[in-house]
């Protein structure tokens, strides 16, 4: 198989894993921080395991990559206590404008047609998906949002920069960094009700929704672009309230089904001609 197909393929398992975080997160009855810097414990003790001896060389691309994404997740988790979850999920989501405004810059990676196309469908969807739930939020919170969407962005572009290496190191040391800020403030909160379903939820969040996909996110942006990476992770929202409503029954509306369709179908649709493009005898890599 090519390697860009299976960079595609690694990607979407990549979404599937984060999108499972509203499922876990409703069974936790926790603060918010408490949750955050849990998960994060769990996953970098995962990242660990999985990578044994990981390659810690504090470079600039290694660095920016791991604190932008520990921002993501801090800044996210303050977005859901200060404006609606649609507005924080949506306002975040705007990561692949900005990849695709940089990664020519930054990567010599320009967006291909298709990715506009992709693009603008995306945000059409997005609009419809949350069409039910946004409103007027606080505007502390909606900005703290966009910031997630735009660390979110370094993120992936730094990551990308590390595809010649091993990118899974960044989001070990992110990990090890949330977890760190994460628990100290929850020194100051009320203690978290420890319970058999909220350690298996954490469990669940920290090995599945955030080890696994550290794993198939690292293969994944070896093998991919930062933008396509960008756009294919747009599934993650539209697949949450999938996971919700087969397991507690909360069905979306029909306003969110159409955008999840007009998402999913995006992607389905730019990743294929992405495919084909590169099938050109002049871009081919052979596989890895």
């Amino acid at each position: 198989m090519r390697s860009d197909i299976k960079g595609i393929m690694a990607m979407v398992a990549t979404s599937v894993c984060w999108s499972l975080s509203g499922l876990f997160i409703k069974l936790i009855d926790w603060h918010p921080i408490a949750i955050a810097g849990a998960r994060s414990l769990v996953a970098a003790l995962f990242i660990f395991a999985v990578v044994r001896k990981p390659k810690l060389n504090f470079g600039k691309n290694q660095i920016i990559a791991a604190i932008s994404y520990s921002c993501t997740m801090l800044l996210f988790v303050y977005a859901n206590k200060n404006t609606t979850s649609a507005n924080a999920i949506l306002l975040q989501y705007g990561a692949p404008v900005y990849v695709m405004l940089l990664s020519g810059v930054m990567l010599k990676e320009k967006p291909l047609p298709e990715q506009i196309g992709a693009l603008i469908a995306i945000v059409i969807g997005m609009c419809l998906f949350f069409a039910d739930s946004l409103s007027l939020g606080h505007i502390k919170g909606d900005v703290a949002a966009v910031l997630a969407g735009m660390t979110f962005a370094i993120h992936m572009l730094f990551m990308r920069q590390q595809k010649e290496g091993s990118p899974i190191e960044s989001l070990f040391i992110s990990h090890c960094m949330t977890a760190i800020v994460s628990l100290l403030i929850c020194i100051f909160l009320p203690p978290p009700v420890i319970s058999k379903r909220s350690v298996a939820a954490i469990l669940g969040l920290g090995i599945v929704q955030i080890g696994f996909s550290a794993v198939f996110f690292s293969y994944a942006i070896k093998r991919i672009t930062a933008i396509q990476s960008s756009l294919i992770s747009i599934i993650e929202p539209a697949l949450n309230p999938v996971w919700v409503y087969l397991a507690i029954g909360e069905k979306p509306s029909r306003m969110a089904i159409l955008g999840g369709v007009i998402i999913l179908s995006a992607v389905v649709i730019s990743s294929i001609f992405s495919v084909s493009r590169s099938a050109r005898p002049s871009s081919m890599d052979g596989g890895t």
